[in-house]
């Protein structure tokens, strides 16, 4: 039952009463999605989500102001929380430490969508053991220019790496361009030794599949590629979970696949309307995962036997002494922007700047990243050169957009402002 009123809903769930502030507030305009539609739909799949998300501490990604506008992340859990979410307090190398939510039932995945949540996004760490980590997570992320074939190409080639080492992955769409595997292992070991095991079955995959993957930390040495990005097994990296809606026009859904589905199938058709009715007819495709539980000891001997990662070059040659990383790339940037659109704004007006330039750019040299500031994303544009002729390379010039992402910041602590979050580079698409 429901009880109703003009700016509110107060749902029971599972013996608990939600509050639904705004419930036809429209949140996906093209979708005809409402606030109460999405806290519907995470009920509805509730079973899957709790299975991705449940009883893992999880930063916040609140969607405030809608889909057309940047999210923040909070790391720390509201004050005010209800009984029925659970807490646990993470400790960040920074020296800094956040309370962060746990929810643990179909109660609280109301709760944070009511928040303005639209995906999950869950460290792959259990509440009880916050030091090692129960899952591995394999983040396909293809570059510019890329297609889905080649994405499920590496996909394939991922998985026979796991299973040559003993490990079972678990497909899913991303919900945006890329796929991601689900790795359950046992938790004994700890974020660098997980970290360490995904990076050596990148290289792996890099190793079988030269072009068209990559385990190249660096974006404008990947060229058209698939990335493996291991790096999102550090311990302050999340991704969305499974059934996460993600802030797409389409309420496009992070959606659990069976094998023989990833070839044929494509990431746009999971939306929230179709996601619901294949929940219903078929239930969770990795309704098995938990009880596929391996160990890294076989991917860590392969760390063993590919040594170490080539290191990318430091910043001695620059004289400065900063230590800072030299591109071995012709880069030049052109903007740092506050929102996305301003990013692609000011590429277009570089491009108008440039015109001889863009016809020797492929998809790959043009990168528009998403960097996580404080408590939200800024962007940064920049221009691989690479296939310009030396002597036609247009020289850095001033940025057409210089957004000071940590402009009036009063504390010199990440993560201790109201909202929480964290200054750390979020550089690649998912």
């Amino acid at each position: 039952m429901a009880a109703r009123s003009d700016d509110a809903v107060v749902l029971e769930v599972g013996g608990h009463e939600v509050r639904v502030s705004h419930p036809g507030r429209v949140v996906f305009p093209e979708a005809g999605l409402t606030k109460l539609d999405l806290v519907e739909y995470y009920l509805a799949v509730a079973d899957g989500a709790l299975r991705g998300a449940g009883g893992r501490p999880m930063v916040l990604k609140r969607f405030v102001k809608g889909i057309g506008a940047e999210p923040f992340f909070q790391k720390r859990v509201p004050e005010n929380h209800p009984d029925f979410i659970d807490t646990a307090t993470l400790q960040y190398a920074r020296g800094t430490s956040a309370e962060e939510a746990v929810v643990r039932d179909a109660a609280g995945l109301a709760w944070v969508v009511n928040l303005g949540c639209l995906d999950l996004n869950p460290h792959p760490v259990r509440a009880e053991d916050l030091d090692h980590p129960d899952e591995l997570r394999v983040d396909l992320d293809p570059m510019p220019g890329v297609d889905w074939s080649q994405i499920v190409d590496v996909a394939m080639i991922a998985r026979d790496v796991l299973e040559d080492h003993g490990l079972i992955g678990w497909p899913k769409t991303s919900g945006s361009r890329g796929m991601h595997l689900l790795v359950r292992i046992e938790p004994r070991w700890d974020y660098a030794e997980v970290r360490l095991a995904a990076e050596s079955l990148a290289r792996e995959v890099e190793r079988r599949a030269p072009g068209l993957a990559s385990a190249r930390w660096w974006k404008e040495e990947r060229g058209e590629s698939v990335f493996v990005d291991f790096n999102q097994n550090a311990k302050d990296r999340t991704v969305a979970s499974a059934y996460s809606v993600r802030p797409l026009p389409d309420a496009r859904v992070s959606t659990p696949l069976d094998w023989d589905e990833v070839r044929s199938r494509r990431p746009e058709e999971f939306t929230v309307a179709t996601v619901l009715e294949r929940f219903r007819e078929r239930g969770d495709p990795h309704a098995g995962i938990d009880d596929a539980v391996g160990s890294l000891e076989r991917l860590l001997g392969l760390a063993e036997e590919l040594g170490p990662a080539e290191k990318a070059p430091r910043g001695a040659a620059r004289g400065d002494g900063s230590g800072r990383r030299v591109s071995t790339m012709p880069l030049i940037e052109v903007a740092r922007t506050e929102t996305k659109p301003e990013a692609l704004d000011a590429l277009e007006r570089w491009k108008a700047a440039n015109p001889d330039t863009v016809p020797h750019l492929t998809p790959a040299d043009v990168l528009v990243d998403g960097m996580r500031g404080s408590s939200s994303l800024w962007y940064r544009v920049r221009v691989n050169l690479q296939h310009v002729p030396e002597a036609e390379r247009p020289e850095q010039g001033a940025l057409l957009a210089d957004y000071d992402p940590w402009a009036g910041r009063t504390s010199g602590v990440p993560g201790e402002g109201g909202r929480g979050g964290t200054v750390s580079p979020r550089t690649d698409g998912d």
